[in-house]
């Protein structure tokens, strides 16, 4: 085979496997598991760190899908490749693609899952309350 279809099989492979290895620690950081139950901190690092895995596994998706894809299209449209010869898209490439979208996506919704700093804010004063009026206060 080609060099660059190795590449590509070699990148899917590599996607393959970062996704599973991203599904196992999404789901340690889920907040319905038992694991790591004493510190929510670390557990939201877990579901955010399983995001980012999930968005690199995606853009490898992405990069080897994309590649061939351009591969197949310049294939086409060369005039020396013979008729018979010529790819044209299919559905394995739009699975491919939806998938590393769905992945992408995904990843950055248990992204957005951060936990967020604690910031100290002042103590809030609140206004001094009115005594209540007897309605015989008339101007």
């Amino acid at each position: 085979l080609a060099g660059s279809l190795q590449a590509t099989r070699a990148l899917m492979v590599a996607s393959i496997l970062l996704g599973l290895v991203g599904v196992f620690v999404a789901v340690t950081g889920m907040k319905c598991m038992k694991c790591m139950e004493d510190d929510q901190v670390k557990k939201m690092r877990m579901a955010v760190f399983g995001g980012v895995i999930f968005i690199i596994s995606g853009l490898a998706a992405l990069v080897a899908t994309s590649w061939y894809g351009n591969r197949v299209a310049r294939a086409f449209y060369d005039p020396f490749t013979p008729v018979n010869t010529r790819f044209e898209f299919g559905s394995a490439l739009f699975i491919g693609w939806a998938a590393s979208s769905l992945a992408i996506l995904g990843g950055s919704f248990l992204c957005c899952s951060c936990p967020r700093r604690e910031t100290s804010y002042p103590p809030t004063r609140g206004y001094p309350k009115n005594a209540p009026s007897t309605g015989k206060d008339y101007v």
